[in-house]
């Protein structure tokens, strides 16, 4: 699994701290820590709860596009 450079991005163009988006997902900051990170696969349900906080789709945020490999 490798790093979540989009949601660390998404977050940060939101000017959300790991922390801001946990209280807003449900999460503990660790948990968005290690998404990020790379070293946590969420769950769907987290996946859209994160995507709805951020304004942009599960394909922007999680999806990888293996097409350009």
């Amino acid at each position: 699994m490798s790093k979540n450079l989009k949601l660390k991005s998404s977050r940060a163009a939101k000017d959300m701290s790991q922390k801001d988006l946990a209280d807003a997902t449900g999460v503990t900051r660790q948990t968005i820590n290690a998404i990020e990170k790379g070293d946590y696969n969420p769950s769907i349900k987290l996946c859209v709860s994160i995507c709805k906080v951020l304004g942009k789709t599960l394909d922007q945020l999680f999806w990888e596009e293996e097409e350009d490999e």
